[in-house]
């Protein structure tokens, strides 16, 4: 199982330096500032990105999104889709290859580290080849413990996503939290050690509908045949600008595929390919044989950005960006709701006046602000009177509180008047519809 016995055909992969894999490397790094930085942030003490599951509420850069503001989650998940499939659409799986956790990690933290203890690419081969040796065992044993370290630490910053950090690190987050980080722990030692290239060819649904999501002007990383045909491993080839057959193309790859045979599903779009065939075809005055490229492209036909698929695709991305942009600015900062208390519905007091009691809940959903004052009015019923304290309340704080209309009797000839408490900061307003009950019969006209 763990390479051994030749269960498996292992990957060596080759270190290699270039322009892709520097951009990769600013990607990895964003992703590790997202992963790493932000949940030890805080604005005005609340987290910058905390996914509290059992309180129901998102923090995310200074405001706060509650149970209310689920259409805000459907309108990312949409989102999130549709530039999958138009990204893919456009320069295939990009994802795969630039922005995907499976790649990240690997790429910054376990091949650096095999590199450390076991040595390159050759020698760990070699070493693998001769079998079971003390010095092969303490390498593997040092190499699977860093691992499992690095796995971790991987657990633990995922979880505090959605505990925090602080309370997580410092051991105040509750039983379920650590268990979610055994689990994680246990989810990346396995892939680490052994799963790696197997979870993408074998496991990932997304590698499976990319075709489906990709045509013959899609940009992929391909083999330049027509320039590379017929190999040879002469000073002619190299003179010609053909492919030299050194092979660092396959050497780099971290699927272990040859680029040269074609487009493959095994293919993650990393581009390392580009660079190894750039560091040899350079110094020799030709042109890479391995570039992004497309079906289109190569039959003399012009590349197409834009066409039905990535139309739609872009549309409907733009529509959501709007969606969600008219959505975000007419948010009001808090959450409001009315109730008729429990246990009664009206009541006639002995000066007159029918009573309706509410319990009104105000929730301060902005992070950026200190005390906010609530100022709370009543609609639709004239002459009544609203008893209810004042309302002020710190960032995320929740308050619920009596709400008391009175009415003379004798100015209600309905059983039921629809009103409308308003609820209004300096940040918006918000109306909330309720009923004014009065009963049968009240009133000075005597009518229902």
């Amino acid at each position: 199982m763990l390479g051994f016995n030749n269960t498996r055909e292992w990957v060596y992969p080759q270190s290699i330096q270039g322009r892709f894999t520097t951009l990769r490397r600013l990607t990895f790094a964003g992703l590790h500032v997202l992963l790493f930085v932000t949940p030890w942030l805080t604005v005005r003490g609340h987290p910058l990105v905390l996914i509290d599951i059992p309180t129901r509420r998102l923090y995310l850069f200074g405001s706060i999104y509650t149970a209310a503001d689920t259409i805000f989650l459907v309108l990312l998940l949409l989102f999130l889709a549709f530039s999958l499939f138009f990204f893919t659409a456009v320069f295939g799986r990009l994802w795969c290859g630039y922005a995907c956790p499976q790649t990240v990690f690997l790429e910054s933290w376990i091949r650096p580290l095999e590199l450390w203890i076991e040595g390159d690419r050759t020698t760990r081969k070699r070493r693998d080849g001769k079998g079971f040796s003390f010095d092969l065992a303490w390498r593997k044993a040092a190499k699977w413990t860093a691992f499992l370290a690095v796995a971790f630490l991987l657990a633990m910053a995922m979880v505090s996503l959605f505990t925090g950090a602080r309370a997580l690190w410092t051991g105040q987050a509750g039983p379920t939290a650590y268990a979610f980080v055994a689990i994680l722990t246990g989810v990346w030692y396995l892939d680490f050690t052994w799963f790696r290239e197997q979870f993408c060819n074998y496991l990932c649904p997304y590698a499976r509908f990319q075709s489906a999501l990709t045509d013959a002007e899609t940009l992929l990383v391909s083999y330049d045949e027509d320039r590379g045909e017929p190999r040879g491993g002469g000073k002619a080839a190299a003179q010609d600008g053909r492919c030299i057959a050194c092979s660092k193309c396959v050497v780099v790859c971290p699927q272990g595929i040859d680029i040269r045979d074609g487009f493959q599903l095994e293919c993650i779009q990393c581009a390392k390919c580009i660079d190894a065939c750039t560091t040899v075809m350079e110094p020799l005055g030709h042109e890479t044989l391995v570039r992004y490229s497309s079906i289109a492209v190569d039959e003399g036909r012009r590349l197409r950005m834009w066409r039905p698929r990535t139309i739609v695709y872009g549309g409907l991305l733009t529509a959501l960006t709007a969606a969600s942009v008219v959505l975000l600015l007419g948010r009001v900062p808090f959450e409001a709701n009315v109730n008729r208390a429990p246990g009664s519905l009206f009541t006639v007091d002995a000066d007159g006046f029918v009573r309706n009691t509410y319990l009104l809940r105000i929730i301060n959903k902005d992070a950026n602000q200190g005390p906010v004052e609530y100022e709370v009015s009543l609609d639709g019923l004239d002459g009544a009177d609203l008893l209810t304290d004042v309302v002020t309340l710190d960032s995320n704080q929740t308050r619920t509180l009596p709400l008391v209309v009175r009415i003379p009797a004798d100015q209600v000839d309905r059983r039921s008047i629809p009103i409308q408490v308003r609820i209004e900061t300096e940040g918006g307003e918000l109306i909330l519809p309720t009923t004014f009950t009065t009963g049968a019969r009240v009133g000075a006209s005597g009518r229902e």
